[in-house]
């Protein structure tokens, strides 16, 4: 999620959910609220003190790197008081044992107050702030339980976190309302000068099963797309719009992890963006009562690892079964992906989202491939100056300089 501590390029991640998936507001696309059902036994979903601290314990020690980071995520996670991520600031110290702790919480932003966010200043948090672009594209879909807008509530998030100093980036989602809207989306972030900016593109499938909504869609079944799933044309038309902006003037400036993943890909190198590197099960995450799974993403019974009371976290995220889950993201690509001219640039994206038969109806595809290679399409010639740059120690910013000459060139 962060520029700073390029998570996926450590040995070991796995992302924590505090308050399980509880939410103070109800997003129409939100793929995390029903996992609360599978936990009905429980009534409060909070992760106890005493898990904390076994946990902080044992991540800390199970790092091979010097830098260690811990990842709050929901749900909501401000639906715990500062108390608990004071207890864990103590927990952190108690156990670093000379390792360098970071700490980045991704939160709707909500719920932010003076105090939150001198928390955060003061023990140096990052901020992931869940926010879709302008008002009516925000408040589109993510709304509170009561149907109400958000949109003015986390713009008074957002002052607050500029008033203490935070350091905070965007997380948006693109759906089906603002793909439509790139050159708005883009200039809204300028204006409220937010320079490090994620999006990740909405693509839900309805389960055909009524009564097992809380298993894995198979690949094998013709699943509905949600409504608000962004298509492909959707998806490649965006990202291109969004592109052309950023390339005439902001390259240096504005960091869209998209575009520095797909020139890591380029160069060759990690691109620290887990959706279009080579493999995936490098990042797990660990339910409130100490269940861990292999994705944020896969939060079903068949792709649980176990309990941390039963296994020790090395033991699950380097088990067999999330070895063969990370290979199986590579080792199950269709011809049709592995003769692709793009397919060093995206590594068939993330498996969720491969339900597209190919042509010969053996494998499936990523349900985005148009629209990816669509993007990648236009933006190689700008790519691979960039890579040229970057390749004889110069700053790939050069490119704004020669952007006629490239688009003369590849006409």
């Amino acid at each position: 999620m962060l520029k700073t501590s390029a998570p996926f390029s450590k040995p070991l991640y796995v992302m924590l959910k505090p308050a399980g998936s509880t939410c103070n507001l109800a997003c129409e696309y939100c793929y995390y609220l029903q996992k609360k059902e599978l936990y009905n036994e429980s009534r409060q979903q909070i992760l106890s003190d005493a898990l904390l601290e076994k946990f902080t314990e044992e991540y800390i020690a199970s790092q091979t790197s010097q830098e260690v980071l811990f990842t709050w995520h929901g749900g909501e996670p401000t639906l715990r008081n500062l108390q608990f991520y004071k207890k864990a600031i103590e927990y952190q110290n108690k156990y670093a044992r000379g390792k360098m702790i970071d700490n980045c919480i991704q939160t709707n932003a909500s719920l932010l107050t003076d105090e939150w966010c001198a928390f955060f200043k003061k023990n140096n948090w990052l901020v992931g702030v869940s926010i879709d672009g302008p008002e009516h594209v925000h408040d589109y879909y993510r709304h509170g339980i009561h149907g109400e807008p958000t949109f003015q509530k986390v713009i008074s998030g957002i002052e607050l976190l500029n008033k203490h100093r935070v350091q905070w980036n965007a997380m948006a989602t693109i759906n089906n309302y603002n793909a439509n809207y790139p050159t708005e989306f883009y200039h809204f972030f300028k204006e409220i000068k937010c320079n490090y900016i994620q999006f990740t593109p909405v693509v839900e499938r309805l389960s055909t099963d009524e009564g097992n909504m809380l298993s894995a869609n198979n690949n094998e079944k013709p699943n509905e797309l949600a409504p608000f799933s962004v298509k492909p044309q959707q998806w490649g038309d965006f990202l291109c719009a969004l592109f052309d902006l950023w390339i005439k003037e902001d390259v240096g400036q504005v960091f869209i992890q998209l575009f520095d993943a797909t020139l890591a890909n380029w160069m060759g190198v990690t691109p620290g963006l887990c959706s279009i590197d080579v493999r995936c099960g490098h990042a797990g995450v660990m339910e409130f009562n100490g269940d861990i799974y292999s994705c944020d993403h896969y939060v079903f019974p068949e792709y649980k690892l176990g309990n941390i009371y039963e296994k020790s976290i090395v033991e699950m995220m380097y088990g067999q079964r999330q070895l063969d889950f990370g290979r199986a993201k590579q080792e199950t690509l269709p011809e049709q992906c592995n003769s692709c001219e793009f397919l060093f640039a995206c590594n068939g994206e993330c498996p969720k989202n491969r339900f597209v038969k190919t042509s010969n109806g053996d494998k499936r595809i990523n349900y985005l491939c148009e629209g990816y290679k669509k993007f990648f399409h236009h933006v190689s010639p700008y790519m691979d100056f960039m890579k040229k740059e970057l390749m004889n120690q110069r700053a790939p910013s050069n490119v704004m300089n020669e952007l006629e000459r490239i688009k003369r060139e590849n006409i």
